[in-house]
């Protein structure tokens, strides 16, 4: 069995979504906007394990994501939460910044867990900026007016 007591490892977490939907309906005079709020993005978890005493498992697989929150939908649906990384790692181990002088956290405990890097909180879909004013946007009326019939009048 190989010992590994150092490993280099690239973390991401994902961003969030957001929806623009808006209501239409034949009978419905100001149908407006109805998406709903996106899903927060995953976080990415530290946890200290007692079964563990080498980092072997992220030698091979270095590059990890948390899950991608779900968009919203029409009908002023929510979206699904992204699933959260939750990366365990022997009792002891210190995590490093890049520099491998900063200690960002130190799992000493069985079950101690640290939130490394937040998620991106869900995007506010369109229905979120509706009130009872601004139900939805109004066409844009322009006033077209033929000069060639004025050309004519008035001249010597």
């Amino acid at each position: 069995m190989k010992f590994l007591d150092l490993a280099k490892i690239y973390l991401k977490a994902v961003m969030a979504a957001r929806c623009v939907s808006f209501h239409r309906e034949k009978y419905v005079e100001f149908g407006g906007a109805d998406g709903g709020n996106g899903g927060k993005g995953g976080d990415v978890i530290f946890e200290a394990a007692n079964n563990l005493n080498t980092l072997i498992d992220y030698r091979y697989q270095q590059h990890r994501e948390a899950g991608n929150g779900r968009g919203g939908a029409g009908r002023d649906r929510s979206g699904a939460d992204g699933s959260e990384l939750v990366l365990k790692v022997p009792v002891g181990t210190q995590i490093l910044a890049d520099d491998q002088e900063t200690i960002l956290a130190d799992l000493a405990t069985v079950g101690q867990r640290v939130t490394l890097l937040r998620g991106g909180d869900g995007g506010f879909g369109n229905a979120h900026y509706k009130s009872a004013t601004n139900r939805r946007r109004a066409a844009t009326r322009l006033a077209i007016r033929d000069r060639s019939l004025r050309s004519g009048c008035g001249s010597n």
